[in-house]
């Protein structure tokens, strides 16, 4: 699979080169980049108002300003490089894996499940991440 390397506001990405060839793999590749980037205006543009954020083994978060709450208090730690290995879009369901590096080297392997609101909407309503910190 070829990657396509760019820079989005400082943080590098690398994504297999087929993101292109659907619009809903480039809408995740490019909420993937929004998390990372705490962009909360992509975000709620692409969300619903209700939509549910279940972070496994940490918490679950329901409605999109809980969800904005949530990332302007999560970990400063400003990531540097996010590094997709695969996305997938079926439906009204889509994932996305991969890793996130952080500036102070830590990296984050993370697998995300994306339920839409129907299979002809950009909406996302229900995300379930699964994040857990690669070993050094």
């Amino acid at each position: 699979m070829e990657n396509n390397y760019s820079d989005c506001q400082e943080i590098k990405v690398i994504a297999p080169a087929d993101c292109g060839n659907s619009p809903r793999k480039f809408l995740l590749k490019d909420m993937i980049i929004a998390f990372a980037r705490n962009d909360i205006d992509f975000i709620t543009k692409y969300t619903a108002d209700n939509v549910c954020w279940n972070i496994v083994g940490f918490k679950t978060v329901r409605g999109i300003n809980e969800v904005i709450e949530l990332l302007q208090r999560k970990n400063t730690d400003k990531m540097v490089e996010i590094n997709i290995h695969t996305i997938i879009t079926h439906g009204k369901t889509g994932a996305v894996n991969g890793i996130l590096k952080s500036g102070d080297s830590k990296a984050y392997e993370f697998c995300n499940v994306y339920h839409f609101i129907s299979a002809g909407k950009n909406t996302i309503k229900e995300i379930t991440s699964y994040v857990i910190q690669a070993a050094p």
